[in-house]
């Protein structure tokens, strides 16, 4: 069963296409009519939806830290001038390798050579 990405803005829309195309449940911000949502509402959005945010800032990550919050898990790229087919298959390595950890609600950091997991909740709360 295809998982579901919601793109932040930073990311490629024609990441979405790509995606798609491989099978992925996937929409982009920009799509959802979310271009300018705080990152709040974005992520109640992919919650409600089962979804995973796959972004490029820090700023989801803070939140859910400091939040305590369970979910949605979140994929953090920080590898820089991807374009939109290397983004999805990146996405494609994490979920084919970490599904379990996406599955269970997580952080997830995707660097060139090593990508970090931390399971929620995280922070204060733990």
């Amino acid at each position: 069963m295809p998982i579901a990405l919601l793109l932040d803005q930073g990311v490629p829309r024609d990441a979405a296409g790509s995606l798609r195309d491989l099978g992925y449940g996937c929409v982009h911000v920009g799509e959802a009519g979310m271009s300018t949502a705080a990152g709040e509402e974005i992520l109640g959005f992919a919650l409600g939806e089962n979804g995973v945010v796959v972004t490029l800032d820090a700023d989801f990550q803070a939140i859910l830290a400091v939040s305590g919050a369970v979910g949605p898990s979140v994929i953090r790229i920080r590898i820089q001038r991807l374009r939109a087919t290397a983004i999805a298959e990146c996405l494609h390595f994490v979920s084919v390798h970490f599904e379990s950890e996406r599955t269970a609600g997580s952080l997830m950091t995707v660097k060139a050579r090593k990508t970090t997991c931390h399971r929620l909740p995280i922070g204060p709360s733990r």
